[in-house]
């Protein structure tokens, strides 16, 4: 009868019982998580395999505290994975993103644990740190003793020498200095940045809104080459650190023309990322670009030029408060210092349009044009910002690093290690915010013909740094190499190299030799016999011998090529010339 009753109350259908009429809904008191978020925490997870089958292993043969801590991180990630598709509240799925955090973070810690020796980058911050406390100079002492570590690289200069002087802004020798205690080498260095890394994917993850967090910890700590930069000792982990807070949100800074706490704090963090390295010299001229639109857009252009002159004095402030001990105690060797990386005059070396004289051409006479590209590819970058700030907004965390890519050293260490910056950007600075920013249109910009001219500005604003490049690139390498005679040190190592070298270009060229059998740069070998100077137009024999007495040549299974090259500084050129073993010779000892 109960039944009956049940369908008589809608003919031709089932009646679904109380318990299930409404649809299911997450219990507790905020709605379920989406499904994006899901995903989200869930690529940050899966992102922490990257690298811990490496740490576990090195952890088995060294430190089985650490093999512990490791196999824990493991269940930690598979138990993340589980519950990142099966929570139902978002407030659980934020805790899931918490808990993610709190593994990346000790993985990291484990990681600087066992390969804490550091770089080139960690022992000249290091030792800049022991010479700082000992009350020593910092700028312009070259350390070559410095360089003889397995992991520690040499900076070859284009003129035959190498940089074995510290070349940054001072405030990461200042933060490695309270952690001298930790050990030699560049230990301070590398857990400095370790430790500020490890602050900064934390604070980046506290100030992303609750569902993106997660992705502060992939970009921060999962895909793992941002914590092995840092286990370098690089200063730019500590000033990128600095930036996150700059770059959260930036386009509200100064918003009704008052900076607040929260924008003084960030005008501070500013100037002490420019007063740790270099790399946050190229993103400030955006950020100060775009707030001036945004607040000339809101304000006006006298308040947007007194909000920006507030941020930029605060942070020239705080950046001469980081450098005043060594402006007044070694003024010159600091100046020297800190624009070290501008004027060096390093060798080649990159994964951007250098490659083409590096590897395709086999080199150029005009290697200088690859510096001039990338400053005026910067400039343009710059004025078309500001052109286009409505569009490009967003961007400017990004488009400072592509003027690099045209640069003489183009690494893509300076793109990675401002991954973060970018994410900071996508997140929390919308395109919505530049929809009133102020864009120059001069009269000529504007009226029916306005985006053709707009289009004509723009090529003729990158055209200079495109000529440039491509005056770099299509140079020829003015010096012919070839081997006359070949000494064996032993039957798998060179001893030295006779070479017949061809000048055909219209200058004298004083070249520096070296061989190298990977993408890397080598020593240089040292002339014991001909001319240094090679006339124009003229041909000379000269004899080289190996740095240290030999030079070990790579296996015939490695397949590796052998290059011999030729740096000169003044022009700057280089000359390459790949070599076959036939020309070095049978691999046997000499005979004694």
């Amino acid at each position: 009868m109960h039944l009956a009753d049940t369908r008589a109350a809608a003919p031709g259908r089932w009646t679904r019982p109380a318990t299930s009429a409404a649809p299911e809904r997450p219990t507790g008191d905020l709605p379920g998580p989406a499904q994006w978020h899901r995903v989200l925490t869930l690529l940050a997870d899966v992102s922490l395999f990257i690298g811990t089958r490496s740490l576990w292993s090195q952890a088995a043969s060294r430190n089985l505290f650490l093999v512990a801590v490791v196999s824990l991180c493991y269940v930690s990630i598979l138990a993340g994975g589980v519950l990142a598709l099966t929570v139902r509240r978002t407030r659980s799925l934020a805790r899931l993103d918490l808990m993610v955090l709190l593994t990346a973070l000790t993985l990291t810690a484990c990681a600087w644990w066992l390969n804490h020796a550091g770089g080139d980058e960690a022992v000249l911050t290091a030792q800049a740190a022991r010479e700082l406390v000992a009350g020593h100079p910092v700028y312009g002492q070259p350390w070559p003793f410095l360089f003889h570590g397995p992991n520690v690289a040499l900076t070859p200069t284009i003129d035959g020498g190498y940089d074995f002087t510290y070349g940054y802004p001072p405030l990461a020798p200042l933060l490695a200095a309270p952690l001298l205690w930790v050990g030699g080498g560049g230990a301070p260095a590398t857990a400095a940045a370790t430790v500020a890394l490890l602050t900064g994917a934390v604070l980046l993850w506290r100030l992303l809104p609750v569902p993106w967090r997660s992705a502060a910890t992939m970009a921060c700590l999962g895909f793992g080459f941002l914590p092995g930069y840092a286990r370098s000792g690089y200063p730019a982990i500590p000033a990128m650190v600095l930036m996150v807070p700059v770059v959260v949100g930036w386009p509200r800074t100064g918003r009704g023309g008052r900076l607040g706490g929260p924008g003084i704090a960030r005008a501070v963090c500013l100037g002490a990322a420019c007063a740790t390295q270099q790399l946050p010299w190229f993103v400030a001229p955006f950020l100060l670009a775009g707030i001036y639109a945004v607040r000339r857009g809101e304000l006006g252009g006298r308040a947007a030029t007194a909000v920006c002159a507030r941020i930029l004095g605060i942070a020239a402030t705080t950046w001469l408060l980081v450098n005043t001990y060594f402006i007044v105690h070694e003024p010159g060797p600091w100046l020297d210092g800190v624009a070290l990386p501008l004027t060096q005059g390093a060798v080649l070396h990159g994964q951007g349009l250098v490659d083409v004289s590096l590897y395709f051409t086999h080199g150029s006479d005009h290697l200088d044009w690859y510096g001039h590209a990338s400053a005026l590819l910067a400039a343009a970058l710059l004025a078309l910002y500001v052109l286009f700030v409505r569009r490009l907004g967003p961007a400017a965390t990004v488009l400072p690093w592509c003027a690099f890519w045209v640069a003489t050293r183009s690494q893509d260490g300076y793109y990675l290690m401002m991954t973060p910056l970018w994410l900071a950007a996508a997140v929390t600075v919308p395109l919505s915010e530049f929809a009133s920013a102020w864009q120059p249109r001069p009269r000529w910009l504007r009226g029916p013909r306005r985006r053709p001219a707009l289009a004509g500005a723009a090529a003729l604003l990158v055209l200079p740094a495109l000529v440039s490049a491509a005056l770099a690139a299509t140079g020829r390498p003015p010096l012919r190499m070839d081997v006359t005679a070949a000494r064996r040190a032993t039957a798998q190592s060179l001893a030295g190299l006779s070479l017949r070298v061809t000048n055909s270009g219209d200058t004298a060229l004083t070249p520096h030799y070296m061989l190298t059998t990977s993408h890397g740069m080598s020593r240089y070998w040292s002339l014991t016999r001909g001319p240094a100077t090679i006339a124009a137009h003229t041909t000379a024999t000269v004899e080289l011998r190996a740095p240290s007495g030999r030079f070990a040549l790579p296996p015939p299974a490695a397949g590796a090529q052998l290059r011999l090259r030729a740096f000169t500084g003044d022009p700057q050129t280089l000359s390459t010339r790949d070599l076959r073993p036939a020309e070095l010779g049978p691999r046997k000892p000499p005979e004694r």
